[in-house]
């Protein structure tokens, strides 16, 4: 006995030293990650690294609870971190602890034209879903505004991909300060909900990497992003979540993308695919990702026991699962083992400050004919009409919608500054925002909420309509596109009715598109604005009033007429899609496209998206892209280039003097584009290549001074698979906008002899 004793007391310390040995490499957290992922990986058995690459429950993926390495924990949106679910079920968990606060989305913070607000909105953010506990957050979205008829247009940033790229960088930096991983979407080419999951989009390379990938690799190359979403449709035949030209040749072969390819919930077809083709975690399938469930478990997801069984029987290699739970261990260790991240805070007055100041900053003043500001004792009695006045724009939508811990409505903020003075109608009802279908409202219930509008109108000093789109389907929502290019729920015939009687009426819709405007010439002011969550009601409130002087500008452009939109100018193979027999894809059921009917999609417009069509077609917009009017006035003076000529290595210096011209302090946002006249490919009049945004006194002149240098010139070549500038003369545009150019200047380019 007493050798036995003898023998354990000799192996103890030589066992303590070897478990020591285990633990202080993968769980040592001032170890290089990449010793910690492949220390870990090579203790995991093969079981181990399959469950990783799959859900284990709607919202989360498995880790390795014999190692001590934690699950994924993921969370919509890009607005606000969503309510809780239960484990296995799209049903709300109840919980009392889960609300947030509701941040503007994104369109507005491409509305505030300001990478300051979106470094803000990123530390705000992440700090609140740090401390619901969440690894990965699932966003931003950079999707380009092709059509505003696509019902997920609020989530994005525009229709220019260098608003868009520029913006997003600072939100993930800061965003993942706090641990928590940003999860750009939807990669690639998701531009509209209509067909989603089977829409085919054909589009040449110059295309891709002109319009549709450079906000993208921004978030890559720049931003550091550690998790991808990939898109539900299809790209050259593959399914963008297991796309082998674009995952494996684009994010991670020319962009070094090291993170996490995470799959749209329900976003995978295939084992085989999503095992050589990128992907490394299936979330969702078997779902539509909102509104069903199946009985089928986790482990009959593809990138489960299907997988496994394929590896095993050596039909698929194990080098693909083995690049798989790297990329996962790296995003593990980058998040929820990262013991030196920052405590996360909810609902506190400091985020509350942020999603009101970037929602002062987004609204846009389309017009105003001296009627705005509203002066508080200028007007004895003031009408509020429409139903986004009160409604809860965080409810709808899809994946978005969100649980705000306090919500200000327009009509609760407009009386706290106006007081009795108030009154309000709602005009019109637009229902209960379901998913996927919407609610009929019975025609003599519009027309006695019509009547009793106009007739609170005929007694009214002046009328605030605070209308516009909603989170409904076939609206701003998930999974449908919008039906029409007008306002829904008949709002062109009230706002016509209202002016009837009362022709001072100020327009406030809430939209996070374009939309058409048949009653524009007749209505004094219009404010665009976009869900703007928490303190919405706040910023509009103090817009309309003239306590915040407004400075967004449109991060994309109101077309007079759908057709006006290059995405609509063509038949409809360039939108919605037609199917491989050319039927409009309009025609098709949803049974007809489970069984394998699955319309394809052209983009006929080539690189001409957005303000480049108008631009270049010579179709005047509504308001263009980049316009947004202030109270107060600003007169841009003589701008001037440093040189007149630019070598491929050099820059030239461009400065725009600004004066604030009136009697408010405002912001500006200094516009400049740049045109290629003469060149061999076809390239748009002019595109935006830089901006900044600057405060100023009244009386007070700023100058701001950019920088433009080769890349600025230059368009993809598709024969050589690179970026060139051609020599010779570009044009320099320097604007308040795409349609508002207040200077133009000239210079040569010269390409260097080799």
């Amino acid at each position: 006995m007493k050798n036995r004793i003898l023998r354990f007391v000799l192996f103890l310390p030589l066992m303590t030293t070897s478990l020591s040995a285990q633990v202080l490499l993968y769980q040592d957290p001032d170890a290089p990650i990449e010793e910690r992922v492949e220390d870990a990986l090579s203790r995991m058995t093969l079981e181990e690294k399959v469950a990783l690459c799959h859900a284990q429950s709607k919202f989360s993926s498995a880790g390795v609870p014999r190692l001590g390495i934690p699950e994924v924990w993921m969370s919509d949106g890009p607005h606000g971190v969503r309510h809780e679910f239960e484990w296995d079920s799209w049903n709300y968990a109840g919980w009392t602890n889960d609300s947030i606060t509701a941040f503007p989305a994104l369109t507005a913070l491409a509305a505030t034209w300001n990478p300051d607000m979106a470094a803000l909105y990123g530390k705000a953010i992440g700090e609140e879903a740090r401390y619901r506990k969440k690894d990965v957050l699932l966003g931003p979205g950079v999707n380009i505004y092709r059509t505003p008829l696509n019902g997920r247009n609020f989530e994005y940033m525009g229709e220019d991909p260098y608003l868009a790229g520029t913006l997003v960088v600072p939100y993930i930096k800061e965003l993942q300060k706090n641990g928590v991983a940003a999860c750009v979407k939807h990669f690639a080419l998701n531009n509209q909900e209509r067909w989603r999951g089977t829409i085919d989009v054909e589009v040449s390379d110059r295309v891709l990497y002109e319009i549709y990938l450079p906000a993208f690799k921004k978030t890559v190359v720049e931003g550091g992003a550690w998790s991808i979403m990939g898109a539900y449709n299809k790209y050259r035949g593959e399914h963008c979540c297991h796309n082998a030209r674009l995952l494996n040749d684009i994010l991670r072969g020319e962009w070094g993308f090291d993170g996490c390819v995470i799959t749209d919930w329900g976003g995978t077809h295939d084992t085989k695919e999503a095992a050589f083709n990128g992907l490394d975690i299936e979330m969702g399938s078997y779902t539509n990702g909102l509104s069903s469930d199946n009985s089928l478990g986790y482990n009959c997801y593809y990138l489960a026991d299907p997988y496994l069984a394929m590896l095993k029987k050596g039909e698929l290699p194990m080098s693909t699962v083995e690049a798989k739970a790297r990329n996962v261990l790296r995003m593990i260790f980058r998040t929820s083992l990262n013991h030196y991240k920052p405590y996360g805070s909810l609902c506190t007055t400091e985020h509350y400050e942020v999603a009101k100041v970037i929602g002062d900053e987004s609204i846009v003043l389309l017009k105003n004919n001296g009627i705005l500001p509203l002066e508080a004792g200028k007007y004895e009695r003031i009408l509020v009409v429409g139903d986004n006045a009160t409604r809860r724009l965080t409810d709808g939508g899809g994946s978005s919608e969100l649980k705000p811990k306090d919500l200000i409505s327009p009509l609760d903020a407009l009386r706290a500054l106006y007081g009795d003075k108030v009154d309000y109608a709602q005009g019109y009802i637009c229902g209960y925002p379901f998913f996927g279908h919407e609610e009929v409202i019975p025609q003599h219930v519009m027309d006695s909420l019509r009547a009793e509008a106009v007739e609170k109108a005929r007694r009214a000093d002046v009328i605030i309509y605070v209308g516009g789109l909603n989170k409904n389907a076939f609206q701003d929502c998930e999974s449908t596109d919008r039906r029409s290019y007008h306002l829904p729920f008949a709002q062109d015939e009230l706002i016509e009715a209202l002016l009837a009687v009362n022709p001072n009426l100020v327009m406030a819709n809430i939209s996070g598109n374009a939309y058409a405007m048949p009653w524009l010439k007749k209505v004094p002011a219009v404010l665009h604005i976009s869900y703007l969550g928490t303190m919405g009601g706040a910023s509009i409130a103090d817009v309309i009033s003239g306590k915040v002087n407004p400075s967004g500008k449109l991060p994309y452009s109101f077309p007079v007429k759908l057709t006006d939109c290059s995405a609509h100018a063509f038949d409809v193979s360039a939108y919605p899609g037609v199917d491989v027999d050319g039927v409009d894809g309009q025609s098709l059921t949803d049974y007809q496209r489970t069984v394998g009917v699955n319309p394809k999609q052209e983009y006929k417009e080539d690189i001409l998206v957005g303000y480049r069509w108008h631009d270049t077609k010579k179709i005047p917009a509504l308001f263009g892209f980049g316009h947004g009017l202030s109270y107060t006035s600003f007169k841009y003076g003589k701008s001037s280039l440093s040189a007149k000529e630019m070598s491929e290595e050099g820059f030239v210096k461009l400065t725009v003097p600004v004066t604030n011209t009136g009697t408010l302090v405002g912001k500006e946002v200094v516009q400049v584009y740049i045109g290629d006249p003469v060149c061999s490919v076809l390239r748009p009049l002019k595109e935006l290549k830089h901006f900044a945004k600057v405060e100023i006194n009244p009386g007070e002149t700023v100058s701001v001074e950019f920088t433009i240098t080769a890349d600025d010139l230059k368009f993809f070549d598709e024969v050589g698979h690179r970026w060139v500038a051609e020599p010779g003369v570009f044009n320099v545009y320097v604007g308040a906008s795409s349609t508002d150019i207040r200077g133009t200047h000239s210079f040569k380019y010269i390409e260097n002899k080799k």
